[in-house]
């Protein structure tokens, strides 16, 4: 008698089986990260990834982003103006399971930065969004709430303490003179007394870059330019 041995292959997973049990390994994700500027713990992109990367490779997922949209501006923060490069994206993860089906998250990040990382901080802060949502991980980070940047608006002027330090650094007429010109243009944000007082430290610095001939006198408004 002839005997025929059928071999069954199992069904490859579906992505939402997979996500399914990526979710049951994973589990919660301690905060490991620290704020040093505002003292508290957090759950940075690197604690996430590392957590969830072994489960996705376990399971055979794989996780490619498209980004759909992309703007870039440049803001300034603080009474001090700082100048930082604000980006947003939006971004759909696909997230691909072992039998080719997928299942699709769409985030938006948002970070600021004064150098050249604030793309690549907010494609961060959108990778972490999407494996936190997608799996339903556990939250334990602050609310986005917590922190935030206040910009600056069209009538703040420099503290009077920056303006003295402008004046005092002047190394030559032309740098000196761009501070003349920023007070007079802002005159109206600073008390008369502190006009004075810019005015005083106008005429130190100048005599300095400019020590009069002997016998010459000194027209203040004329030389500073700064007028109240």
């Amino acid at each position: 008698m002839d005997t025929e041995t059928t071999v069954v292959t199992p069904a490859l997973p579906t992505i939402s089986q997979s996500l399914s049990e990526i979710m049951k390994a994973v589990g919660a994700i301690a905060k490991k990260d620290k704020n040093t500027s505002q003292g508290f713990n957090f759950r940075g992109i690197d604690s996430v990834v590392n957590a969830v990367s072994p489960a996705l490779q376990k399971h055979g997922v794989i996780v490619v982003p498209r980004v759909d949209d992309y703007s870039y501006e440049t803001v300034e923060i603080g009474r001090n103006r700082t100048a930082m490069g604000h980006v947003k994206v939006k971004v759909t993860y696909a997230f691909i399971g072992q039998a080719g089906d997928a299942i699709s998250a769409t985030v938006v990040g948002e970070a600021m930065d004064s150098g050249d990382k604030a793309t690549a901080k907010a494609m961060s802060v959108a990778f972490r969004t999407a494996l936190l949502q997608a799996l339903c991980l556990p939250t334990d980070e602050p609310d986005p709430d917590a922190s935030s940047y206040e910009r600056s608006s069209a009538t703040d002027v420099l503290p009077a303490s920056a303006v003295l330090d402008k004046i005092s650094s002047a190394r030559d007429n032309d740098s000196l003179g761009e501070v003349g010109k920023y007070i007079t243009a802002n005159k109206e944000g600073y008390p008369s007394q502190q006009l004075e007082i810019f005015r005083a430290k106008f005429v130190e610095a100048q005599t300095k870059l400019n020590p009069p001939a002997l016998g010459e006198e000194t027209n203040d408004t004329e030389s500073t330019g700064v007028r109240a």
